[in-house]
């Protein structure tokens, strides 16, 4: 039987679990990896078709999984997953070799999706969509730089170099339109 295979590399045990089920459920081959070491040792054993790759896990980011799983089979597809979206993550993922991007929550029919749309060619860009605003720009860097500082607002506004209460009143505005 020749089922399409996807390799699950999550750190949270219960959500790659999930995920692996739901794919065997729907007819694929689905294998799991919880770390960078895994990942690399089952796409070597056996190279799958298509990737899901979390971003932050502990020890080597998805990043590196990704550049190294592009590097070992540049015909994985491979769609990165992260609960911390960011332009400047997306751009560098794509960069190294991924296909697409998803932020979580994602189910398997979001990640199935992401998938198809990876394999269509991309679309010529036009002007208004080339480039993000450098208002967009500047809010997803503020949230990268804020979730790694825990959410703390008085570190997050040290590390970006403003007065707390600047920092404060750019977090009460809705995020700019991209």
């Amino acid at each position: 039987m020749d089922r399409e295979s996807v390799l699950l590399v999550d750190d949270d045990t219960v959500f790659r679990t999930r995920l692996a089920r739901a794919f065997h459920e729907r007819g694929w081959d689905a294998r799991t990896a919880s770390s960078y070491d895994e990942a690399l040792a089952a796409a070597r054993a056996d190279s799958p078709e298509h990737a899901l790759v979390d971003l932050r896990m502990p020890g080597r980011s998805g990043l590196e999984v990704v550049r190294d799983l592009n590097a070992h089979d540049p015909s994985t597809q491979i769609i990165v997953l992260t609960g911390y979206g960011s332009i400047a993550t997306a751009v560098e993922a794509m960069r190294l070799g991924a296909s697409g991007y998803l932020t979580k929550p994602a189910d398997v029919d979001d990640i199935l999706a992401a998938f198809a749309r990876a394999s269509q060619p991309p679309l010529t860009a036009t002007p208004e969509f080339d480039a993000p605003s450098l208002a967009r720009a500047e809010w997803e860097h503020i949230q990268r730089v804020l979730a790694d500082c825990a959410g703390c607002v008085s570190e997050a506004a040290r590390r970006l170099g403003m007065h707390r209460r600047s920092l404060q009143r750019k977090l009460q505005k809705y995020p700019p339109k991209v």
